[in-house]
């Protein structure tokens, strides 16, 4: 189908130079995309899915090089991407990231800004699509349809509200300049659970995972989770002044939910409730999370749909860990680049006799061998090996600067893979139950209850001792659990420790907390002038 050009705002939102694709990528005309109610939907509601993931720089949620997963992921104690001699430097970008430095002009911030936007302008777009072929549907299946737009808009603006803090509300394609207001925090956050909870009731109500007709498409388990995130991390986005030193109290907080009061750790709990009774589950196994043909998975909410033959969503993230000789040895290629942080190493107990068993499912260490179980030689000759403690933002002038650091694992090598491995039939992992039991123990703590029996779950799946119960655990269990997946930047802000763990020269003083939300892009500011730069910046 073809797009009209988009509004001056969504421009200026998105930037002039964003190259945004305002064409779906079936390139199908208008006239022949929407005549039929079954065209209708493919074209304006499951076609908007085409964006969920990415195959290039910016574009996806994860799975490609710098954008949104970079931020929630490189921003945090996490991982880092060391510079390695003429290597991983790129004008500073990820030393800026490991030391908290971005600017307005940060090349994955400005990325990301501008992915998400498009993504809220293509959803803007399919709802007018929807409002101009009313005629054609009966008033359940334009309820549904528009239902599954608003939410995946929501979810959009979820992830702005978590990256920006304070954004613009856009929900048409027709509106001037002069019309847009810069919400505040509290009100994007409450524009996005109001969102959600108002159609969640039309969402289909099966496995987004699975193969079949909501394959990776958002439904009320996916609804549900999102609603958990924002509940846990209130204190967070209601906070319109993030760096005064103080936050609200999520316990005093009150919202009306299917009739009942409930505080926001309370309305956390309820949604994980609800996955729960949807049937959602542990695998048995923790690694059939992530293993090639992984929609088989039970405890998988929403995933990227990947394969090779179908899409051409990517997943990066290991190819640019991997040391190109180990890639080559697994018949893929490698871009020698992203590592664990000491921090994980001290998480997970690493070279003690205590190693939490998830590490060696999580990321690879020491001395690496082939499919075959053969040794793999250095350049010299000798036997290659990681050395997980040698990582630093800087190796370059380093013994270990090719060697240097813990190299992702996550997802089971996919024999089968093309692009150098970037084209792999495992399905990315978004969202999924380990998550939800974790959020529902934290929920339960900070509300004075006991997660015992969440965390215990959780440890017993991998074989490991029970520990108490506590925040302090708790912030611990999930850098080991939802390794890779994302999710540290915003546990760490949760939690009150968000930090670089940089000290060397330069460093960044975050004592009024101005990092914990990114700037605004500065070329979004120069567009659109009603936009405010956050403080700090």
């Amino acid at each position: 189908m073809t797009f009209p050009l988009l509004s001056a705002l969504l421009l200026s939102l998105c930037t002039l130079s964003c190259d945004l694709d305002e064409t779906p990528k079936d390139q199908i005309e208008e006239d022949v995309a929407y005549t039929s109610v079954d065209a209708l939907y493919q074209n304006a509601v499951a076609a908007l899915y085409s964006y969920v993931g990415g195959d290039s720089d910016g574009q996806g949620l994860q799975g490609t090089c710098r954008g949104v997963y970079d931020l929630q992921t490189f921003g945090s104690d996490e991982a880092l991407l060391p510079t390695r001699g003429v290597d991983w430097y790129d004008g500073g970008i990820w030393q800026d990231l490991y030391r908290h430095s971005w600017n307005p002009g940060h090349e994955v911030v400005n990325n990301s800004w501008m992915y998400l936007y498009k993504v809220v302008a293509l959803c803007n777009h399919s709802l007018a699509t929807l409002d101009s072929h009313q005629s054609m549907m009966m008033k359940i299946q334009y309820d549904r349809f528009s239902a599954e737009i608003r939410a995946l808009r929501a979810i959009y603006y979820w992830y702005l509200l978590d990256l920006y803090g304070r954004v613009p509300i856009v929900t048409s394609e027709n509106i001037s300049m002069n019309e847009v207001a810069q919400s505040e925090r509290s009100e994007v956050f409450n524009f996005v659970r109001q969102e959600l909870e108002s159609v969640m009731g039309y969402l289909p109500n099966v496995s987004s995972a699975e193969s079949g007709q909501y394959y990776c498409h958002v439904t009320q388990a996916v609804a549900f989770f999102v609603l958990a995130k924002l509940y846990l991390n209130a204190e967070v986005y209601t906070d319109d002044n993030w760096t005064d030193g103080s936050r609200p109290s999520g316990t005093s907080m009150h919202f009306r939910i299917f009739d009942k009061d409930m505080n926001a750790f309370e309305a956390c709990i309820h949604y994980c409730n609800l996955i729960s009774q949807i049937g959602y589950r542990l695998e048995e196994m923790y690694e059939d999370n992530f293993s090639v043909h992984n929609d088989k998975s039970k405890e998988n909410i929403w995933t990227i749909p990947m394969d090779q033959y179908l899409y051409t969503n990517q997943q990066q993230n290991m190819f640019r860990s991997y040391h190109f000789r180990h890639a080559a040895a697994l018949g893929l290629s490698g871009e020698n680049g992203s590592s664990a942080s000491l921090t994980v190493l001290s998480a997970n107990h690493y070279s003690m006799p205590d190693e939490d068993r998830r590490f060696a499912l999580n990321y690879w260490s020491g001395r690496i061998f082939d499919m075959n179980g053969f040794i793999i030689n250095d350049r010299s000759g000798k036997p290659f090996e990681y050395e997980p403690f040698e990582v630093a933002m800087d190796l370059s002038d380093s013994p270990y600067k090719e060697t240097g650091g813990a190299r992702m694992k996550k997802y089971e090598i996919d024999r089968y893979a093309t692009e150098s491995g970037k084209l792999m039939s495992n399905d990315i992992v978004l969202f999924r139950y380990g998550d939800v039991l974790l959020m529902q123990s934290e929920a339960k703590l900070r509300n004075g209850e006991s997660g015992q029996r969440e965390l215990d779950l959780i440890r017993r799946r991998v074989g490991m001792p029970t520990i108490p119960a506590t925040l302090d655990n708790l912030y611990t269990e999930r850098l080991i659990e939802l390794a890779w997946e994302g999710w540290r930047r915003q546990d760490m802000i949760r939690y009150d420790r968000y930090k670089s763990t940089y000290t060397g020269e330069n460093s960044v003083d975050e004592s009024d907390h101005h990092t914990i939300v990114y700037p605004i892009p500065s070329v979004a500011v120069t567009l659109n002038h009603n936009l405010r730069q956050n403080p700090g910046y």
